[in-house]
């Protein structure tokens, strides 16, 4: 996980040339043009980071070089992709956001006689899984479905795997007992000298599925959307577009729950929601 310091200089704008400026908005342009993926309204000095980063470890000369390869040389895209998107996560990842959850509104949805959950932008699954646990320990299982989604596909399939470095373990099991956790967290995992293993009961109620926040439209009514950590790395007029997405895929009554650099409250549908617990980020649709 990375550290507050390491975030906030990922979001620092790294010195480019016009030239540079007018390669970046070019390869921009050809990543949606001939392939779909529309980074165009990102937070730039995140994108610049780490297309630059990405020039580096290639050896490349220029932005136009790195263009030259994503247009013409199969399956660098891919490698692309994995520096463009947003990876980072763990399970409970934020644990009172996940302590409120379970106290605040976990009662609300036991009235429910279906449960619909979106985590939007997993990546790879960690806090995916982290809420089937959750889920499971309520009682809540038979009744909830978990879809997952995420633009890019070599995530996804980690996702799905449920399968994750053994040495985070400890970390998670910290994560889990501050998140209100009632069991010994190791009863969820079996292991090998590298990775743990999730029950595969726990994916029984997950669906994963691709699915970009930026160019595509709302598949499903949802009782919890959970979109948290993404938005920050959007501009404002992206932000906007994605939470008319996320309004008109949650249902009345319904719980988002955003990162805490987040807020709904600013945006223009925000006047249709509640600060259901401020402080975690967790807001309900009026």
């Amino acid at each position: 996980m990375k550290t507050q310091t390491e975030l906030v200089t990922e979001t620092e704008a790294p010195p480019l040339n016009e030239l540079q400026e007018i390669e970046i908005n070019l390869l921009l342009e050809g990543l949606y043009q001939k392939y779909g993926y529309d980074f165009r309204g990102y937070v730039r000095a995140s994108l610049c980071r780490r297309i630059l980063n990405r020039m580096k470890a290639e050896r490349l000369p220029t932005i136009t070089a790195l263009l030259e390869k994503v247009l013409h040389e199969q399956g660098y895209l891919e490698r692309l992709l994995n520096d463009l998107s947003i990876r980072m996560t763990e399970m409970y990842r934020d644990p009172d956001f996940f302590a409120a959850f379970r106290n605040e509104v976990v009662p609300l949805l036991r009235e429910l006689p279906e449960i619909r959950i979106w985590h939007a932008g997993c990546a790879t699954g960690e806090e995916v899984y982290s809420m089937a646990i959750l889920i499971q320990e309520e009682g809540l299982a038979d009744k909830t479905t978990i879809y997952a989604t995420d633009m890019n596909e070599m995530a996804l399939a980690a996702a799905q795997k449920g399968a994750f470095p053994l040495k985070k373990m400890q970390q998670y099991t910290k994560n889990y007992l501050k998140a209100g956790g009632s069991k010994a967290f190791s009863e969820y995992y079996t292991t090998d000298h590298q990775f743990a293993y999730f029950q595969p009961s726990l994916a029984e109620k997950l669906i994963f599925a691709q699915h970009n926040l930026v160019t595509d439209g709302s598949f499903n009514e949802f009782h919890v959307i959970l979109c948290r950590n993404v938005m920050i790395y959007f501009d404002h007029g992206l932000q906007q577009q994605v939470h008319r997405l996320m309004y008109n895929s949650l249902a009345a009554g319904g719980f988002i729950g955003l990162g805490s650099k987040e807020s709904i409250l600013f945006m223009p549908k925000g006047i249709h929601y509640e600060e259901f617990n401020l402080h975690e980020r967790i807001y309900r649709k009026m």
